[in-house]
Order: C-alpha cells, then sequence, then structure tokens
C-alpha cells in the first residue's frame, strides 16, 4: 500500500518593491520604482517594463546617450547583490483625447502595470512579477492652474516670460480676473486686475505673463490670484514654481 503525499511549497519574491508618483511643475507625471533584493544570495533581473494604462503614454528614462547609441544607466550589470537596491524612473504623459476626462476623476486610478522579470541562478527559469500601478486621482478644486512654458535660468533685474494655462474643472461657465502680487525677490511686470475673459466648462485658456528677480539662486514663483466674478471666489497660487536666477556675467559666459 501507498499513500501519496502532496507537498505545497509557496515561493516568495526576494524584491521588495516600492513605487511613487511626482508631479512637475509643467503637469508631466514621473513614476519611480525602487527595486531592493531583500534575500541573501543574488538576483538576476533579467527585465523591468512598464505598461501604461490606455489614458497615458511612457517612456524610460534608464539610458543615456553614449558615442551615438543608448546604454543603460546600470551598465551590463544584471544582477543585485544582496541589500543592493536599484532605481528605475519612467516619464508618463496624458493622452490629450483624456485630458477633460482626466479632471473628473476621484479616488483611486489605474495607471497600468508593471512588469519585473527576475531569477536567483543562471540556470533556472525566469520568474514574471506583475505590480498593477494605482494613483490617488488628484483633486484640483474648480481650477487647475499648470505651466506651458518657463526658463529654467535666468537673468538677475532681466525680465522674463512664463505661460500659465487654466482649466475650468467645474460644470459652471466662469469669469475670470487675474491679479499678480509681487513678493521680496520677484516683481511682476504689467498691470494686475486684468481681465481674462469667459472660461466655459472643461476648457482651458493661457496667458503669458511677465517677471523679473531681484535676488539671486533659486528663487519662487509666487503671487498669483485668480478671481471668477461669476461665484465672487478667489484662488490663490504660490510656489508654482522655481527658476534659478543668475548675474548677466555667468550668463553671457
Amino acid at each position: 500500500m501507498f499513500l501519496n503525499k502532496i507537498c505545497l511549497f509557496s515561493l516568495s519574491s526576494p524584491l521588495d518593491i516600492e513605487t511613487k508618483f511626482y508631479n512637475s511643475e509643467m503637469g508631466d507625471l514621473f513614476l519611480e520604482v525602487q527595486i531592493q533584493n531583500m534575500s541573501s544570495s543574488t538576483v538576476f533581473i533579467q527585465k523591468v517594463s512598464l505598461e501604461p494604462s490606455e489614458m497615458y503614454t511612457g517612456v524610460e528614462l534608464n539610458t543615456v546617450n553614449q558615442g551615438g547609441e543608448d546604454e543603460c544607466t546600470f551598465g551590463t550589470r544584471t544582477f543585485l547583490q544582496s541589500t543592493e537596491g536599484r532605481q528605475y524612473l519612467y516619464h508618463l504623459q496624458l493622452k490629450p483625447e483624456y485630458s477633460e476626462k482626466a479632471s473628473t476623476i476621484r479616488g483611486l486610478m489605474e495607471m497600468g502595470k508593471l512588469d519585473i522579470l527576475w531569477k536567483r541562478n543562471l540556470g533556472e527559469m525566469a520568474i514574471l512579477q506583475t505590480i498593477q500601478l494605482e494613483r490617488e486621482a488628484p483633486f484640483y478644486g474648480n481650477i487647475k492652474l499648470s505651466l506651458e512654458k518657463i526658463p529654467d535660468t535666468v537673468i538677475m533685474e532681466e525680465p522674463f516670460h512664463i505661460t500659465c494655462k487654466i482649466t475650468n474643472c467645474s460644470d459652471k461657465k466662469m469669469k475670470l480676473v487675474l491679479k499678480m502680487c509681487d513678493t521680496p525677490s520677484v516683481r511682476w511686470c504689467g498691470n494686475s486686475g486684468r481681465y481674462l475673459g469667459k472660461l466655459p466648462t472643461k476648457s482651458s485658456l493661457c496667458f503669458t505673463l511677465t517677471l523679473l528677480s531681484l535676488k539671486l539662486g533659486l528663487q519662487s514663483i509666487s503671487g498669483i490670484r485668480i478671481t471668477d466674478k461669476v461665484l465672487r471666489k478667489t484662488y490663490d497660487y504660490d510656489d508654482v514654481a522655481n527658476v534659478f536666477v543668475v548675474p548677466s556675467i555667468v550668463k553671457m559666459k
């Protein structure tokens, strides 16, 4: 008489994986993936790939151009020693046809999936580990302010321009007035209290502003005030961006 005994072994992943989303000043979205080997043996990373949701396009930022050819930022090393970690970066952009839909989403958003192909030993079969990506949808209230164009470096006491974009996220038409408030380091050029016009629901408009900085170093852009004359409500925007201010001699060099 024989007794068949079936033993089940659970295979736990040796990888600790963390994902973080970051919004840039220009409204772009970045995904950082941190992978760490938590086991006592070497783990070989065969492939890490991102498949964005249908609302986004994704670009890998894990290569550098060397002599006209793209090379991995990690070189030819495909393995992680025990406790060793690695960061992967991806650039996500919202497709234009989904821009209006994105402003109405609340709660968790499906951002796609991350596939990681790894193995412990060179001779064994690779194991696919899939991470479903979710992100809390940003809530902008009735108005969303984003930057379309801004310089990285400006010259002290010389005017520079930024282009802003306003989106009406509410279900009512707005009548908008723009007011600019000076700060100790940044001055606004032009008339404050400018009428921007009517903005229908789920629509956007762009406008260009002129500023100059009175201090060197990294300076914050603040003091934008937008008033909706229909609801008589004012929206304050401070620390919307940063510019690096240099003296004119450094800029000329």
